[in-house]
């Protein structure tokens, strides 16, 4: 009891001392040092936040097959519960087999070789303490999960002590459960460790958020299956020579990484981080093109977006919430003065789409400034193609990522649009309505949207004696080309 009460943040230390490690079925095995490292990660951090501030150690780890993540996840229960009084816990997976026949066998497993067997009972879905005093109280469940039951992830509070929360093949659980969850790990002064494993099988929902624009709250790893020592290296080689190094297949299922594409997703994800990595110069344009989504209430925001040719990358976006039209004008006029004073001439496309962004272009044409109003409804230039306007540009969007720059610290942006997903209507194809990807994502895909708008329509360059602002229609007859929007001007 003693040892185990040392061992409270050294979970790397309790694995070590609580198994038979080289005799019996433990005979020649040790422990992988990628589980080593997630088992001091989870130490090291128990014991800044108690130096420091409580706060919930968050831990998520994406990987190839077959490199013991069970195993690890047995140990972190048995560790959470052998070294802390009354700690309580979760745990859930993908599917209610996965839970039954892996994670809670592999536990049943491990919990046989415990130092510390006789202090628990194990049964086909919990694990508590012996003491009838404390078996409501020390204990975690098998909980498969449900969207429509979630009380089992709401009911976890425990202050003043420690909860565990993991999570097995987490790709697959639905955000509501993760929403849940999080609402539910708000205890002050109490030790609360939430991990999560699973091989990355969708590049979407909060799984894959944990590693992309959530990853300034999580501790993440991404786990090859080849740099694991034990893993079936030939079956490994033969995915790959089937499937190839790059395929969708060897990246989740071998190499720990998500998918470059979901199904029926628009933008792949491949195209994406080409757009952050590269680094080519090109000529700069000398006209910029400005994309206004306009917020329409709610928790949207309005987000205005700047393209130079290939460039959006050299303006960060700006986002504003619950802006009064008047206010968002203001901010465009100010970028357009500002990108005037570059030598730049300025194109603005404003989303009108709902009455309120028409709001906006009604103010800035008042002021005299030249607006495009862009309706996502409205027919496509390509009609025979796509369904509506704003599944044109979204396509226009996709092939300008093969040669355009993006900011690579921008997870937002990617979150979003890794999100659009498309469909067929009548041959042509259309995007998944704006409601539903915004269910999925949990909240509106308006920097997607501001950066899809600078492709509404094809913009002309003009001559260098042309006026900076022009009071009317854009006229064809001072162009002196067609500007291509994924050229470099």
């Amino acid at each position: 009891m003693e040892d185990m009460a040392r061992l409270r943040h050294d979970p790397l230390g309790f694995v070590r001392y609580s198994f038979p490690w080289g005799s019996g079925v433990l005979k020649g095995e040790k422990i992988r040092e990628w589980q080593a490292d997630v088992l001091r990660e989870i130490g090291v951090a128990l014991r800044v936040g108690e130096a420091t501030a409580t706060e919930a150690v968050q831990l998520a780890v994406a990987s190839g097959h077959g490199i013991g993540k069970s195993a690890l996840v047995a140990w972190i229960i048995l560790w959470a519960m052998s070294t802390f009084e009354d700690c309580r816990g979760v745990v859930t997976a993908n599917t209610e087999n996965q839970l039954k026949t892996k994670t809670w066998s592999e536990l049943a497993k491990w919990y046989r070789m415990s130092m510390t067997q006789s202090w628990f009972k194990f049964t086909a879905t919990a694990l508590f303490s012996v003491d009838p005093a404390h078996e409501k109280t020390w204990r975690v469940d098998m909980v498969p999960w449900s969207e429509s039951n979630t009380e089992a992830f709401a009911g976890l509070h425990n202050q003043g002590k420690r909860v565990i929360v993991i999570y097995d093949e987490g790709s697959a659980i639905p955000d509501p459960i993760w929403e849940v969850t999080e609402g539910a790990l708000t205890d002050e002064d109490t030790e609360i460790v939430w991990a999560v494993f699973g091989n990355p099988t969708r590049n979407q929902g909060r799984f894959f958020r944990a590693f992309n624009d959530l990853a300034h709250r999580w501790r993440t790893r991404q786990i090859d299956s080849r740099t694991v020592p034990g893993t079936n290296k030939r079956q490994i080689n033969q995915w790959v020579e089937d499937h190839g190094e790059n395929s969708d297949f060897v990246r989740v299922r071998v190499r720990g990484q998500f998918p470059s594409a979901a199904a029926q997703q628009l933008i792949p994800m491949d195209l994406i981080d080409g757009a952050m990595r590269r680094e080519q110069p090109y000529a700069r344009p000398s006209v910029a093109i400005l994309g206004v989504d306009v917020a329409r209430g709610g928790g949207d925001s309005t987000v205005i977006r700047i393209r130079l040719g290939r460039d959006a990358r050299q303006f960060p976006p700006i986002r504003m919430k619950g802006a009064s039209t008047t206010s968002i004008a203001t901010v465009v006029i100010e970028q357009i003065d500002m990108l005037r004073g570059m030598g730049l001439r300025c194109v603005v496309m404003v989303d009108g789409t709902g009455g309120y962004g028409g709001n906006v272009v009604d103010k800035l044409r008042e002021l005299g400034y030249e607006v495009i109003e862009v309706m996502f409804s409205a027919n496509a230039d390509n009609p025979r193609k796509y369904f509506n306007k704003r599944t044109e540009m979204y396509c226009r969007l996709r092939e300008w990522l093969k040669v355009g720059y993006l900011d690579p610290d921008d997870q937002q942006l990617k979150t979003e649009l890794t999100a659009i997903s498309y469909m067929f209507h009548k041959d042509k194809l259309a995007l998944e309505p704006k409601e539903v990807i915004k269910d999925t994502l949990g909240f509106s895909p308006d920097d997607a949207d501001a950066l899809a708008i600078t492709f509404a329509y094809p913009v002309e360059e003009m001559l260098p004696q042309d006026p900076l602002r022009s009071r009317g229609p854009m006229n064809a007859a001072k162009a002196r080309r067609e500007y291509n929007p994924f050229g470099g001007g």
